[in-house]
């Protein structure tokens, strides 16, 4: 998969493709992390094991329908794309209700960043909407996920704010139609950070989320 852009965050998958980085860590799955399976596209047994992976996926059969086996299914999409070197033909080996769209589908949200998924294994952003943020491309992504998390939109929200960006509209627009500031977000400080932020700003006669912008760039620069 490619990194992000030199001058920014990654926006797609860093790590190969059916390894459980997410999947395999105790601190976001707990328990499903010693059941986490990798994928190898290189492997023929492993490309088998992700296939009837995707088969089961798609017919609703490959373990409870939570996050982490939905990520699992992801993954194998991935790796049996990657190994049959095309969506048509993964979806012919996986055969069942598996199609090109299901697997092209489930392939980009394995594509996400691990920022993202991270987020998807913890059940904040649910597999489904997942699927449309990875509809979108680069800083996009980003964009939407966080608003995702810090307005509390629905699928059908993120869904509809995934196409108006396809359709040549910025990420702050495709909010912003639905009432929705991009970047606006709440946060809880302690009380000595709280009242010096304010007075800072009082004397400086700015707008206390400006001095918080300039701190995090300054502290994100160095």
């Amino acid at each position: 998969m490619t990194d992000g852009p030199a001058e920014g965050p990654p926006t797609d998958r860093e790590s190969p493709v059916g390894r459980p980085v997410i999947r395999g860590d105790p601190t976001l799955t707990g328990e499903h992390a010693e059941r986490a399976v990798a994928f190898d596209p290189e492997d023929l047994d492993s490309l088998a094991e992700a296939a009837e992976t995707v088969r089961q996926f798609s017919q609703n059969t490959a373990g409870a329908p939570d996050n982490v086996y939905m990520l699992r299914g992801a993954a194998a999409c991935a790796a049996l794309v990657r190994g049959e070197g095309s969506y048509k033909a993964a979806a012919e080996r996986a055969g069942g209700d598996a199609t090109v769209a299901f697997i092209r589908k489930w392939s980009r949200v394995h594509d996400l960043p691990r920022s993202i998924r991270r987020h998807v294994a913890k059940g904040e952003i649910a597999p489904t909407a997942a699927k449309h943020i990875a509809r979108v491309a680069g800083e996009a992504r980003l964009l939407l996920a966080w608003a995702a998390l810090d307005h509390d939109l629905t699928v059908r929200q993120i869904r509809s704010a995934a196409s108006t960006v396809n359709d040549g509209h910025t990420v702050e627009e495709a909010l912003a139609a639905k009432g929705v500031t991009l970047g606006e977000m709440s946060m809880e400080l302690s009380q000595d950070a709280y009242c010096e932020l304010r007075r800072q700003a009082a004397l400086e006669d700015v707008d206390p989320g400006r001095l918080v912008g300039e701190a995090l760039e300054s502290y994100l620069d160095d």
